[in-house]
């Protein structure tokens, strides 16, 4: 633009100061094409900014989406069994596999969403049979779903379930180990584990 209104100017005044025969001279249709030429330089340079302004922020937001990967497994790890509680307790994972994002905490058992999306979990359990074993996945206060086996007379029992959860930051999920039941630890078989499918 400054380019432009420079070269104007100069040849504004060439056209006030030169006479025809003169070498400066530029005659009113050769002023006008030249002014037509720096318009459309002017506007291939507006639509090149514009399309760099673009590609910034296309890259930058595809840098984001690259930083923000979000995956955790970990088993309860520990020997023997889990329980019973007299309470519903928050199982703790405490044998970490992976925790990329470092979203789940190996201390409270707990995950928390580092960013809004759409997240898938999984949890699974292996227990004895002389005791319930129910586990039930919470986001916040909110139960989710539940795997569940009762007392049996066989020897083990294993199940599992899983869940997409759209989450927003700071929403915690985890799994609560219902009020006089037992999972088993030895062996890490019963695990929990989450990832981020997609940032909304």
């Amino acid at each position: 633009m400054i380019v432009s209104i420079c070269l104007l100017v100069f040849f504004g005044c060439g056209l006030n100061f030169a006479q025809p025969g003169d070498e400066s001279y530029v005659s009113k249709t050769e002023f006008d094409a030249l002014k037509e030429k720096l318009e459309n330089l002017e506007t291939k340079l507006r639509d090149t900014e514009i399309r760099q302004i673009n590609s910034d922020s296309q890259i930058a937001e595809l840098k984001n989406q690259e930083r923000t990967k979000v995956m955790f497994s970990a088993a309860a790890g520990g020997r023997g069994a889990i329980g019973p509680f007299k309470t519903d307790t928050t199982l703790i994972y405490r044998a970490v596999i992976t925790n990329i994002g470092g979203a789940y905490s190996p201390s409270t058992g707990i995950f928390t969403a580092p960013v809004a999306g759409v997240y898938y979990f999984t949890f699974y359990h292996h227990a004895g049979g002389e005791h319930r074993a129910i586990l039930n996945l919470y986001k916040n206060n909110q139960f989710i779903v539940r795997v569940a086996d009762h007392p049996s007379n066989d020897h083990a029992d294993n199940g599992g379930n899983a869940a997409f959860l759209q989450l927003q930051q700071g929403d915690q999920v985890y799994v609560l180990l219902a009020y006089n039941s037992h999972v088993w630890g030895t062996g890490n078989v019963t695990t929990f584990s989450g990832f981020l499918v997609s940032q909304i």
